[in-house]
């Protein structure tokens, strides 16, 4: 794209004191005609560019210039500053080198007005870089890794994109054994190894669900529509994750809360953690389900 490579000129420029429009056009396999005609445009943009004729001569920035004074505003500036600091918090290491560079050429420093962090606290697996580096090299990677029953098969896939989905990092990768595209969970790899063996561009990239882990991605699980009895002690939790719109206080100070959610473990899981301040009203087969599960914890108790 003609302002990708007008970038480029830019930053090559503020490297060097002068460059040739023969060494331009061959760095960035361009002819020197659609080089000069880059010129023109950055001049009419504002960017000081001016050439020497002659042994020793170029194309040179007038000394002292600055970025930001002609391509980007400050909010535009700011904004990008951000957008690489936020990536730098899912170790995306070269982030932090283009963040450097940037700050350097609009002479500011980024606000860290934002932090990212996808990590719980006891998670200490560190696949995120290898993965990438992995899916932007197009090379294979190998790992053992543990499906939703705990049992350990060995994977050789071509990885395609890294996904965050439902409070967790997955990979989405074709598998070399299956012949398929499926979805492995981050934190059930267990000795990644990145492979000196390469493979070729896939157009494979899908949007299923990754309840089913490491199997064929399937749809996503039914969405149904949730109404919840919580009692005052819970308030501190029914403020902090509910919506107002999803929230109605009763007389006596308990909530009933109403959400829609894609019914799976987690939303079990969730529900239980409120132990006895909370109470499935509807619908019927969910109360059910949760009884059951309140039933099988009470018998480890006895």
């Amino acid at each position: 794209m003609q302002v990708n490579r007008l970038f480029e000129i830019i930053y090559i420029l503020l490297n060097k004191e002068s460059v040739t429009a023969k060494t331009l056009a061959a760095q960035l396999s361009v002819s020197t005609r659609t080089i000069y005609r880059d010129l023109d445009t950055l001049s009419l943009a504002g960017v000081p560019v001016y050439t020497e004729k002659g042994k020793g001569g170029g194309i040179s920035l007038l000394p002292n210039f600055v970025l930001n004074k002609s391509i980007l505003s400050e909010q535009e500036q700011n904004e990008i500053l951000a957008a690489l600091h936020g990536l730098s918090h899912i170790k995306a290491d070269a982030a932090n080198g283009v963040l450097n560079r940037l700050s350097t050429i609009f002479n500011k420093t980024a606000a860290k007005w934002l932090e990212v962090d996808f990590s719980d606290w006891t998670y200490t697996n560190d696949f995120f870089s290898d993965f990438k580096v992995a899916i932007l090299e197009q090379r294979i990677v190998t790992f053992d890794y543990y499906n939703s029953y705990g049992e350990k098969t060995f994977r050789q896939v071509e990885p395609i994109q890294l996904w965050f989905k439902l409070k967790s990092w997955y990979v989405k990768a074709f598998c070399l054994t299956k012949m398929d595209m499926r979805l492995y969970k981050l934190t059930r790899v267990r000795n990644l190894t990145v492979t000196d063996e390469h493979f070729p561009v896939r157009d494979l990239l899908v949007a299923e669900s990754s309840h089913d882990i490491a199997e064929k991605p399937q749809a996503m699980h039914t969405d149904i529509t949730i109404k919840l009895h919580i009692s005052p002690e819970m308030t501190y939790r029914v403020y902090d994750e509910f919506g107002d719109s999803t929230i109605e206080k009763q007389p006596d100070g308990s909530f009933i809360v109403t959400v829609t959610w894609s019914e799976d473990a987690w939303v079990y899981g969730y529900i239980l953690s409120y132990g006895e301040h909370a109470e499935v009203v509807e619908p019927q087969h969910l109360r059910e389900i949760i009884h059951a599960k309140a039933q099988q914890i009470s018998k480890k108790y006895l």
